[in-house]
C-alpha cells in the first residue's frame, strides 16, 4: 500500500488537498481532503436582525460575495414578506452579471488554463500568452468595477438591501459600464476560441447528474424559484434540503451533498445542460458550434462552459443597463411580517448557491446555507477516482496522475472556503 498526495492543491480559492491510496496500480480510495477550518457563520448569525445578517454572510467569500448577498436578500425577503420593487430586481441582476465576468476571467484565464497549456502558472505564461493574461486582467477588472458600482465597493458591498439599494447607481457610471461591456466582447470570445481549441482529455469521462436554477420566463439567468435536474425533473427551491441531503465525511470539514444517492453537478456546465438553448447572441452561436456529447460526462468542459457564460454576460450587460436607466430610483420596500420562512437560491459563478432563513420576532431564528463546492465534492472525487485508475492503467508516471487529478479538481472552480462555514459538534 502507498500514498499518492497533493499536499497543497494549488491554483483554487481555500486551503485544500487530495489523497489516493492504492495497492499496487489498484486505487483503494481518492479523497479531496479540505484542512481548512469551519467559521460557524449559520451559527453566528442566529439571534441577529436580517439587516445585520446581510453584513455578516458575504464575508463567507471575497470571490463571489454578492452571490452570497443576493441568495441571502431573496431568501429573507420571501420570509419577510418583501417583494422588491422592478429597477432593485434589474440592478441585482446587473450585479450578478458583472461577478460572473469577474469570477470566471479568473479562472478561465488565470487558473485553468496553466494546465492546458503546460505552465504552472498565469506569471509563467507571460512571455508566451502575455496578450490573454492582459486579456483577463481587463475583464477581472471590468466585474470588479460593475460590482463596485451596484453595491458599493468591490469587495463586500453594502449597498444592495432589503427591499431595494440604499443608492441605486447614477446614470454617468451605468453608461460606461454600457460602454466599456461592448469593447470587452472581443476578450470574452478568445477566451471561448482557447478553451474550444483543447483536447480535453478522457481520463475522467463517466455520466453525469447536472443542478441548476431554473431562470424565469424560460430565459437564462442566475436565479430563481425552481431547480432543474438534468433528469428531466423540478423541485422547488424550498425543497433544497431534498436535493442536497447534506452528510459529514471523516477526512473533510465539508458537508457533502447527494441526489438520490448518487453525485450531481452544479456550476456553468450545469446551467449550459440545463438551460444552454436559452441562451442569445454570440454565445448562443458558440455553444450551438462547440456543444457535444462529451459536456455530459466530462468535467473539464465547466472551462468552456464558463467562457460561454462570461461572454453571455458581456453581452447581456447593455440591455440590463438600458432597463435599469429606463426606470425611477423606487423607495425602499419594507417588511410586512416578523415571522417567517424563505429559502434564497441563486447560480453563484461555482454553482447553486441556497441560504435559508426562519425568522422569528423579527429575528433570525435559524440559518442554513449550501454552498456549490459542498455539493460538487462528492463528483469531483469520482472523477478524481476514475483519472486516477485509468491513468495509472496507462503506465502514468505519479506526476502526471498528480497533474490529471489537480485538472479535475480545478475544472470544478472549488471555493474551500465557501464550503466550510459550518461543523456540528455532538457529544456522546
Amino acid at each position: 500500500m502507498r500514498e499518492l498526495n497533493v499536499e497543497a492543491l494549488a491554483r483554487v480559492e481555500g486551503d485544500g488537498g487530495i489523497t489516493v491510496t492504492l495497492d499496487g496500480k489498484k486505487v483503494k480510495s481518492v479523497t479531496l481532503d479540505v484542512h481548512e477550518g469551519p467559521r460557524l457563520i449559520e451559527q453566528l448569525v442566529r439571534g441577529m436582525t436580517p439587516a445585520d445578517d446581510l453584513n455578516v454572510i458575504p464575508r463567507i467569500c471575497a470571490i463571489c460575495t454578492l452571490s452570497h448577498r443576493y441568495s441571502a436578500i431573496r431568501g429573507l425577503e420571501k420570509a419577510l414578506g418583501i417583494k422588491a420593487p422592478e429597477k432593485a430586481q434589474l440592478t441585482r441582476e446587473l450585479m450578478m452579471l458583472g461577478e460572473n465576468v469577474e469570477s470566471n476571467s479568473l479562472h478561465t484565464f488565470l487558473l485553468a488554463l496553466p494546465d492546458f497549456l503546460g505552465y504552472p502558472s498565469a506569471i509563467a505564461m507571460l512571455n508566451d500568452y502575455g496578450d490573454d493574461v492582459k486579456r483577463a486582467l481587463r475583464l477581472k477588472k471590468f466585474g470588479n468595477h460593475v460590482m463596485a458600482v451596484t453595491s458599493g465597493r468591490i469587495v463586500h458591498g453594502e449597498n444592495p438591501i432589503l427591499g431595494g439599494f440604499g443608492k441605486y447607481p447614477g446614470r454617468k457610471a451605468l453608461e460606461e459600464i454600457k460602454l466599456k461591456s461592448h469593447e470587452l466582447v472581443p476578450d470574452a470570445v478568445r477566451a471561448v476560441e482557447l478553451f474550444a481549441s483543447i483536447d480535453y482529455p478522457t481520463y475522467p469521462e463517466a455520466d453525469m447528474l447536472f443542478m441548476s436554477v431554473d431562470a424565469p420566463k424560460m430565459q437564462f439567468g442566475f436565479a430563481g424559484e425552481s431547480i432543474i435536474i438534468s433528469n428531466g425533473k423540478q423541485a422547488d427551491v424550498e425543497d433544497y434540503k431534498k436535493l442536497t441531503n447534506e452528510r459529514i465525511v471523516s477526512h473533510s470539514f465539508a458537508k457533502r451533498s447527494l441526489y438520490q444517492d448518487k453525485p450531481f453537478t452544479v456550476g456553468a456546465n450545469a446551467r449550459l445542460i440545463n438551460m444552454g438553448k436559452r441562451l442569445d447572441g454570440q454565445a448562443a452561436d458558440l455553444f450551438k458550434e462547440h456543444y457535444n456529447d462529451r459536456w455530459l460526462k466530462n468535467p473539464l468542459m465547466n472551462n468552456l462552459a464558463q467562457a460561454i457564460e462570461m461572454l453571455w454576460s458581456l453581452e447581456h450587460i447593455p440591455d440590463t443597463v438600458d432597463k435599469v436607466m429606463s426606470l425611477e430610483d423606487p423607495p425602499i420596500e419594507k417588511p410586512t411580517r416578523e415571522n417567517g420562512s424563505g429559502t434564497g437560491a441563486v447560480e453563484a459563478p461555482r454553482g447553486t448557491l441556497y441560504h435559508h432563513y426562519d425568522i422569528k420576532n423579527g429575528l433570525i431564528e435559524a440559518a442554513d446555507i449550501i454552498t456549490p463546492t459542498a455539493q460538487n465534492l462528492d463528483d469531483i472525487e469520482r472523477h478524481m477516482k476514475l483519472t486516477a485508475e485509468r491513468m495509472l492503467a496507462d503506465d502514468k508516471k505519479d506526476e502526471e496522475v498528480r497533474l490529471g487529478l489537480e485538472m479535475v479538481a480545478r475544472a470544478y472552480d472549488p471555493c474551500i472556503s465557501c464550503a466550510t462555514h459550518l461543523v456540528t459538534l455532538k457529544r456522546v
